[in-house]
């Protein structure tokens, strides 16, 4: 499965595109692309999603929001996880706090029993951003409480999304990839090298990770072809 999103070169305040304009190309392809992944498992559900990039780009988290925006259209329980613990941005798109949120599950009982979620208005949409980050994230994403983290989280809601960073710049995207039920990966066009994506494939494949698909952004999208 891949799709293609329209130009990403976006300032903050309009990374949320299916918010401030639902009616664009870009919206629309988000919905298809919601779509997709929900066929794509109809065999093998998927109740946690991690998505990453190759390598590092700008695009990579605006993508992951605008995609748990629109799963969690007609009243769907979607969780939205910002995982990226070395630059995180989830609460900067959403214009929320960050004082509390995932690494406090790691911490105590307490908050893994009632994560501190962010509601998002008008919307199902429950935003747990990422929280203080830690000196060693890898150290938190391979130990036997984020297994327990994953559990309780989807236990929670339909589907929860992952927010993590590039794939092959750190390990952490490759730590959590084997504990969720699929994996998505940004592609910018453009600017993701064709051998990043390889490398990218490469240890998924390794750690038996599930990649059910690709999202290519900055694309280039042809007005004839839009619909209003």
């Amino acid at each position: 499965m891949a799709l293609a999103i329209a130009n990403d070169n976006i300032m903050l305040d309009d990374a949320l595109i299916v918010l401030t304009s639902p009616n664009s190309a870009a919206a629309e392809a988000y919905r298809t692309l919601r779509t997709n992944i929900e066929f794509s498992s109809v065999d093998e559900p998927i109740h946690s999603l991690l998505v990453s990039s190759a390598a590092p780009i700008e695009s990579k988290s605006a993508v992951v929001a605008n995609l748990a925006l629109v799963m969690a259209d007609g009243d769907r329980s979607v969780i939205l996880v910002d995982a990226d613990l070395r630059r995180p941005m989830q609460h900067a798109l959403f214009g929320v706090t960050n004082e509390r949120g995932f690494t406090h599950l790691f911490k105590d009982d307490e908050s893994f029993n009632n994560p501190p979620f962010k509601t998002v208005a008008n919307s199902t949409l429950r935003l747990l951003t990422s929280g203080p980050l830690p000196p060693v994230p890898s150290q938190l994403l391979a130990s036997k409480r984020m297994l327990q983290i994953i559990t309780h989280l989807t236990s929670l809601a339909e589907i929860v999304i992952f927010d993590v960073p590039p794939i092959i710049t750190v390990n952490d995207a490759s730590l959590l990839a084997s504990q969720v039920d699929g994996v998505l990966l940004v592609v910018k066009a453009g600017g993701t090298k064709r051998e990043h994506v390889q490398a990218a494939k490469d240890r998924l494949e390794k750690v038996n990770a599930r990649l059910i698909g690709s999202v290519l952004t900055n694309a280039q999208v042809d007005s004839s072809l839009q619909y209003s």
